[in-house]
C-alpha cells in the first residue's frame, strides 16, 4: 500500500511525501527539511486529506525542531514557523490537531515530539480500519444488498491517510467482503482528486469503477444507478455538518430525494467539538487559475475570474450517518449532539 507520508531518518532526518500533483501518470516523491518546502507542499496538494494533514502537522513539528537547531533559530523564531505550518490550510482541522498533539511535548526534545507524532500515525492507520468495518457493517445491515454500488467525491484513499482510507476504506472493506458493486468516483473539480488519485486507487486495488464528471453525480443517484454516498470530511462541527471538497454537498441532496444513504466517515480527530455549526467554518478559497485554467492552458476568456471555494458544509440534516472508528451517529433522524460528543472526547 502506497504511503502518502513517512519520516526518514537516513543522512538527514525528512518528511517523505508522495508527490499527489504528479499521479497517475508519476509516482514522485519529495524529502521534505524545511518549514517552507512543507507549507509549500501543503498550498500545492502535494500532500492532503484530512488524516494526512494531521500527520504532516505533527511530524512538521519534529521537523522545524531540526531545522531550528540546524539554522540557530531561537524560540519565538521557532514557534512562528511551528505556526505557519499549522495555518497552512485553514478549513481542514487535522492539520491544526496534529500540530497541538504533539506541541506540548517540544520541552522535551525533538524525539519526544517524534515519538508522539509517530504514534499519531499508527492510530490514524488503526482508526481508518476500524471505521471501515464498522462503515461495511451498517451499510449491509442499513440496504439489505448483496452488491452495493457506491459514489464518492474526492479522494479519500491511502493517498489521503497514514493508510487504508476513510470513506474509501470502507468501500475497500466492501470489495474485499465481495459485497461491492460499481463505484461511481466523482472527477472532482478543479484539482481532478478523483479522476487522477482515487481512479488510481481503484485500479491499484482491482476495484471495478468509472469517472463521471462532477454535474453527472446528482443525476446517477436520481436514475437509481447507486445505492449509497460515501465521502470523506476535513471538519465535522459539534451539531454534525460537515465540510468536504467542494460539490459534496450536490450529492447529499440528491440523496435526500433518492431516498438513499449519505454518509460521511471520518476518524474521530476530525470532529470539532470547539466548532458549533458549519457556517462558523472558514472555507478556503483557492487560486483562480485553478478554475479557469487547465494544465497551464486557459480555458475561461482572458480577464475573467474564477470563483474557488475548495469546500463546501453538508447540514447535519442531509447526512443519514457520520461513521468514525467510536461508533456510528445518525444525524439526519438522530439529531443528538451529545451523541456525536460523547464518540469524539
Amino acid at each position: 500500500m502506497v504511503l502518502a507520508i513517512e519520516w526518514r531518518d537516513v543522512d538527514q532526518p525528512v518528511i517523505r511525501l508522495i508527490d499527489q500533483t504528479a499521479l497517475p501518470h508519476q509516482t514522485r516523491y519529495l524529502d521534505v527539511a524545511t518549514v517552507d518546502d512543507l507549507v509549500l507542499a501543503i498550498g500545492d496538494l502535494a500532500v492532503r486529506g484530512a488524516p494526512a494533514l494531521g500527520a504532516a502537522g505533527a511530524l512538521g513539528v519534529a521537523m522545524a525542531m531540526n531545522q531550528a537547531r540546524r539554522e540557530g533559530w531561537d524560540d519565538t523564531r521557532l514557534q512562528s514557523e511551528i505556526q505557519r505550518i499549522r495555518d497552512a490550510r485553514p478549513t481542514a482541522i487535522n492539520l491544526a490537531w496534529g500540530v497541538d498533539r504533539v506541541r506540548g511535548a517540544m520541552p522535551q526534545g525533538v524525539h519526544e515530539v517524534l515519538r508522539q507524532a509517530q504514534a499519531l500515525v499508527a492510530e490514524d492507520t488503526a482508526a481508518n480500519r476500524t471505521l471501515s468495518r464498522l462503515g461495511a457493517d451498517w451499510i449491509l445491515a442499513r440496504t439489505g444488498l448483496d452488491q452495493v454500488r457506491v459514489v464518492t467525491h474526492c479522494n479519500t484513499g491511502a493517498l489521503a491517510t497514514t493508510a487504508w482510507g476513510t470513506a474509501y476504506g470502507i468501500i475497500h472493506e466492501l470489495h474485499d467482503r465481495g459485497r461491492l458493486g460499481l463505484v461511481y468516483a466523482d472527477e472532482t473539480r478543479p484539482l481532478l482528486q478523483g479522476a487522477r488519485l482515487t481512479s488510481w486507487e481503484l485500479q491499484q486495488d482491482g476495484i471495478a469503477h468509472v469517472v463521471q464528471a462532477d454535474g453527472a453525480a446528482s443525476s446517477t443517484i436520481l436514475r437509481g444507478l447507486v445505492d449509497v454516498a460515501i465521502i470523506g470530511a476535513d471538519r465535522i462541527t459539534a451539531n454534525g455538518d460537515a465540510a468536504n471538497k467542494i460539490g459534496s454537498v450536490a450529492l447529499a441532496l440528491a440523496c435526500a430525494r433518492a431516498g438513499i444513504p449519505f454518509i460521511v466517515a471520518a476518524p474521530t480527530s476530525t470532529v470539532d467539538l470547539s466548532t458549533k455549526r458549519g457556517d462558523d467554518i472558514v472555507i478556503e478559497e483557492r487560486a483562480s487559475d485553478e478554475v479557469v485554467s487547465f494544465y497551464g492552458h486557459r480555458t475561461a476568456p482572458e480577464g475573467v475570474m474564477g470563483f474557488n471555494p475548495a469546500f463546501d458544509v453538508t447540514p447535519h440534516d442531509l447526512i443519514t450517518a457520520i461513521v468514525t472508528e467510536r461508533g456510528v451517529v445518525e444525524p439526519a433522524t438522530h439529531p443528538d449532539p451529545e451523541l456525536l460528543a460523547s464518540i469524539a472526547r
